[in-house]
C-alpha cells in the first residue's frame, strides 16, 4: 500500500521540506496516515475487522492545514481531493455533492477506482457546518453533518456513471479554525484533582488540558456521531512572525525559490535581504490571514520588476533591500 521505508519519522522529514513549523501536528498527521494505510494492509491478512480512524484538523485560517493535507498524498502517492464544507451546507442536494467529490477522487486517480478507494478526501471548513438558529434543518449544517456519516465511515456510493465506490479504506480529513472553541475548553478543562509526582505526570496533564474533547465539539455544534467518526484530532497554531519568515524563504517550493528560478531563466540573480522578508511577515501577520498573504504582498514587491528585467539584457542581478526602497539593477560589469 505504501512504501515500507515510510515511517511516521520519515514522513515527518518530508514533511519538514515544505511545511514550516506545527511540529506537533506533523506528528500527529504522520502517524495518523501511517496506521490507516498499515492497518488496510494488515486487514487483507487477518479476519479481524480493523476500524477507521479519520482526522480533524483544528486552527485558524492559513496555518498549513490544506497544504500539509496535500504534502501528505504527494509522499503517499495517493489520489487526494479537498472539498468545501460551506458550499456542501448551501447545496439543496448534498448527496449530489458528496457524489462529485468521489467522482473526482476516481478522477484523480486516472479511472482506478481501487486507487481512489485509497486516496485522501479533505474537507475544509467543517465548523461552518453548525446550524444557525431558526434554519431549516433540510438545509442547515447539521443535515450535512448527517450525510457525510455514512461516506466518513466508509460505504459503497453509486456514481453517475454506474461505478460504485467504496469508503471504507478512503482517509477522510476534516479541517476548520473553530473560532470560539478556546473559550469552551477553558471551562470544560482541568484535570487537577489527579495526583502529580514528577515532571513527567505533569506534562501528561498538560496534554490532557490542551487536548479538545469530544465534548467540547458537542458544545460547538458538531452532533456526537459526527464527532465519533473523527477520532485524531490534530491541533495547528498560529503563524508567528519569525515562521512567516521561514515560509517565504525554506521550503523547497517556496515563493522566494520559485522567483530567483524566473529570474535565473532570465539570467538575472534574484537577492532579497532579509530585512525585505520581514517586512513582508510583519504586513501578513497585521492582516490576522496567516501565511495566505504572503504571497501576493510578495509578488506585489516583484511585479515591476519583473516587468522591468526582460526589456533589459544588460541587467545581471537585482537586489532589493528593503519593501520601501527602489531595487538596484545591477549590470553585468557590476555583478
Amino acid at each position: 500500500m505504501i512504501d515500507k521505508a515510510l515511517t511516521p519519522s520519515t514522513i515527518v522529514r518530508y514533511l519538514d521540506q515544505f511545511v514550516i513549523g506545527q511540529d506537533d501536528a506533523k506528528k500527529v498527521m504522520a502517524v495518523a496516515v501511517y496506521s490507516h494505510y498499515r492497518k488496510i494492509e494488515q486487514s487483507k491478512q487477518d479476519t479481524v475487522e480493523i476500524s477507521k480512524s479519520n482526522v480533524l484538523l483544528i486552527g485558524p485560517s492559513g496555518t498549513g492545514k490544506t497544504l500539509m493535507c496535500e504534502t501528505l498524498a504527494r509522499v503517499l502517492k495517493v489520489p487526494f481531493v479537498t472539498a468545501d464544507a460551506t458550499s456542501l451546507a448551501q447545496s439543496r442536494y448534498v448527496n449530489e455533492e458528496i457524489e462529485a467529490i468521489l467522482q473526482r477522487l476516481v478522477d484523480k486517480a486516472d479511472g482506478d477506482i481501487q486507487r481512489a478507494q485509497n486516496g485522501i478526501v479533505f474537507i475544509d471548513e467543517i465548523d461552518k457546518l453548525k446550524a444557525p438558529a431558526g434554519q431549516a434543518r433540510s438545509v442547515s449544517g447539521e443535515s450535512v453533518q448527517h450525510a457525510l456519516l455514512k461516506i466518513t465511515e466508509g460505504a459503497p456510493v453509486k456514481l453517475q456513471n454506474n461505478q460504485y465506490i467504496d469508503t471504507s479504506n478512503t482517509l477522510f480529513i476534516c479541517g476548520g479554525a473553530f473560532v470560539g472553541l478556546e473559550e469552551i475548553m477553558s471551562k470544560t478543562h482541568g484535570y487537577g484533582y489527579i495526583s502529580t509526582s514528577g515532571d513527567d505526570n505533569k506534562n501528561i496533564l498538560d496534554r490532557l488540558n490542551t487536548r479538545v474533547k469530544p465534548t467540547d465539539l458537542f458544545q460547538y455544534g458538531l452532533i456526537p456521531e459526527f464527532t465519533g467518526r473523527l477520532p485524531i484530532v490534530a491541533s495547528f497554531q498560529d503563524l508567528t512572525r519569525p515562521l512567516l519568515v521561514r515560509i517565504l524563504t525554506e521550503p523547497k517550493n517556496s515563493i522566494y525559490n520559485q522567483f530567483r528560478q524566473i529570474f535565473k531563466n532570465e539570467g538575472v540573480e534574484l537577492d532579497i535581504q532579509r530585512k525585505v522578508f520581514e517586512q513582508i511577515a510583519e504586513i501578513a501577520f497585521e492582516y490576522k490571514t496567516g501565511a495566505r498573504s504572503l504571497r501576493g504582498i510578495f509578488e506585489e514587491m516583484i511585479t515591476p520588476i519583473l516587468y522591468i528585467v526582460p526589456d533589459r539584457p544588460e541587467v545581471k542581478k537585482v537586489v532589493i533591500e528593503s519593501l520601501f526602497t527602489e531595487p538596484a539593477f545591477v549590470p553585468a560589469a557590476q555583478a
